[in-house]
């Protein structure tokens, strides 16, 4: 049986990407996907409006919605949006391929055309694997990621090839107790996904991406970001699965809410 796929797009000021992102879920690779969102974080620019037009006029093979969140939840809200939105469907899987069109979803195709994924919890992108391929990074951007990767090999007791990349796949099953819901709604939502690996012995693996950096703009704060992240190796380090447990956001919120802006169903 066709394992029920979603592909989850998270959006925020990526006007000119969307369309990009969403011309990636044409040909061979939409053989494989059951319904994608397109989540809104509240952008200030005319994203939405883009990537409603791009949707009417790509006659996907399957549906799409373009999802806005009731507030500014960050990257790490939109994906609690995503996730509870797989849950609740029933889906198998869910993909995450990020709005800004730095990643390509074919990166996914060898697993996904093998069926390897099913082997795994999840498959995380890594920009710094072996056979990776990166177009627009500076030298020193890459030596900075590569010893964080160290750092969080060491305390992680697992070879880490990146900390958080936009593309990963995420088993379903795994997320239906919500362990995600208190971890922070900020850009560091993926590194504590990472160190849930760890805490709860789940099967992962990386695989390489071609990632690409031309007209994007970038949403990290490289300082303040890389003190967060060190913070959060120390906590790990001498509290283990006691320090994911805590409530690390910054604001409580109940229900992560958002409208269905369009949804487009798909053709044949």
């Amino acid at each position: 049986m066709k394992d029920k796929i979603l592909v989850f797009i998270p959006m925020y000021n990526c006007e000119k990407q969307i369309v990009r992102v969403i011309d990636q879920l044409k040909g061979e690779v939409g053989k494989y996907l059951t319904e994608a969102v397109i989540v809104n974080n509240r952008s200030t620019d005319n994203g939405e409006e883009a990537a409603v037009r791009k949707l009417k006029e790509s006659r996907l093979p399957f549906p799409v919605s373009v999802l806005r969140n009731e507030e500014n939840y960050s990257l790490g809200g939109s994906h609690k949006v995503a996730f509870d939105y797989a849950i609740r469907q029933g889906f198998d899987y869910v993909i995450v391929l990020h709005g800004d069109d730095q990643g390509s979803i074919a990166d996914l195709l060898p697993a996904l055309k093998s069926g390897g994924y099913r082997k795994y919890d999840c498959c995380l992108g890594a920009r710094f694997a072996p056979k990776s391929r990166l177009d627009g990074y500076s030298k020193f951007r890459i030596f900075g990621n590569q010893v964080f990767d160290l750092l969080f090999s060491i305390v992680l007791r697992r070879k880490v090839y990146d900390l958080g990349a936009g593309l990963n796949l995420y088993r379903v099953d795994m997320l239906k107790d919500r362990y995600f819901h208190t971890y922070p709604d900020n850009l560091t939502f993926n590194v504590y996904m990472l160190m849930a690996t760890k805490a709860y012995d789940q099967n992962y693996c990386f695989f390489p991406l071609s990632w690409r950096e031309t007209d994007q703009v970038s949403n990290a704060k490289v300082m303040s970001q890389a003190v967060k992240t060190l913070k959060m190796a120390v906590g790990f380090l001498t509290k283990g699965k006691a320090f994911l447990e805590w409530d690390a956001r910054e604001k409580k919120i109940e229900q992560y809410a958002y409208q269905v802006v369009h949804r487009e169903e798909g053709k044949e």
